[in-house]
């Protein structure tokens, strides 16, 4: 795993990014996280995965991406240019609004996953700053109730559309919920949360 840098203000972090995916995921945020600029605003992500294997996505992701890529760890500041990935079925990952920081935390399965999505987004919509997020291909509901709550909060929230997922359970979940402002296909995710992170506004207009 890739060493954290020192941490910069935390006022340099305008917007915070959030990802939640469960299976077909993996090949989703191969394509969206490498879009992403080495200056990226601080990017979480829950990807439903065993455990043992979260290191070794992280360290191929990191060769990838032109932003650094890690596993969180409980404390770490946010800071731009740097996606941080919940660490597989050990822990919740949220977000600390007084500090900006990654807090895992035990507990048990949340919406049947635990690192849940649904932990991440309602954490993210308590942040006094700019979220946006996307739920990602996967089986079941969660990060459908967190993706509304963002979008409730005044956050920018995309579901990833039917034809592209592999399993287009979440994604359709939250949907239903009206959680999610637009649906589009992973080759304009990265686009459309980038200039609602620099902008405050999508780039695309609800289906």
């Amino acid at each position: 795993m890739t060493a954290p840098a020192p941490s910069a203000p935390e006022g340099a972090v305008r917007a915070i990014l959030c990802l939640g995916a469960s299976t077909g995921g993996i090949t989703v945020l191969d394509r969206i996280l490498p879009e992403l600029p080495a200056d990226c605003p601080p990017t979480l992500v829950v990807q439903h995965i065993i455990g043992r294997f979260t290191e070794g996505l992280v360290r191929r992701l990191d060769g990838l991406c032109r932003a650094r890529v890690v596993e969180a760890g409980d404390g770490m500041r946010l800071r731009r240019g740097t996606i941080y990935f919940a660490p597989g079925a050990e822990a919740h990952l949220q977000i600390d609004p007084a500090g900006l920081t990654c807090r895992l935390l035990e507990g048990a399965p949340r919406s049947g996953h635990r690192p849940s999505v649904d932990v991440l987004f309602h954490s993210a919509a308590r942040l006094r700053r700019p979220v946006g997020a996307a739920l990602l291909s996967g089986m079941g509901s969660d990060g459908a109730a967190g993706l509304r709550a963002i979008r409730d909060a005044g956050g920018f929230t995309i579901a990833q559309d039917e034809a592209s997922c592999t399993v287009y359970g979440m994604p359709r979940a939250a949907v239903a919920l009206g959680g999610a402002m637009v649906s589009l296909p992973p080759a304009r995710i990265a686009e459309a949360l980038l200039a609602f992170a620099t902008q405050g506004a999508p780039a695309s207009r609800a289906p």
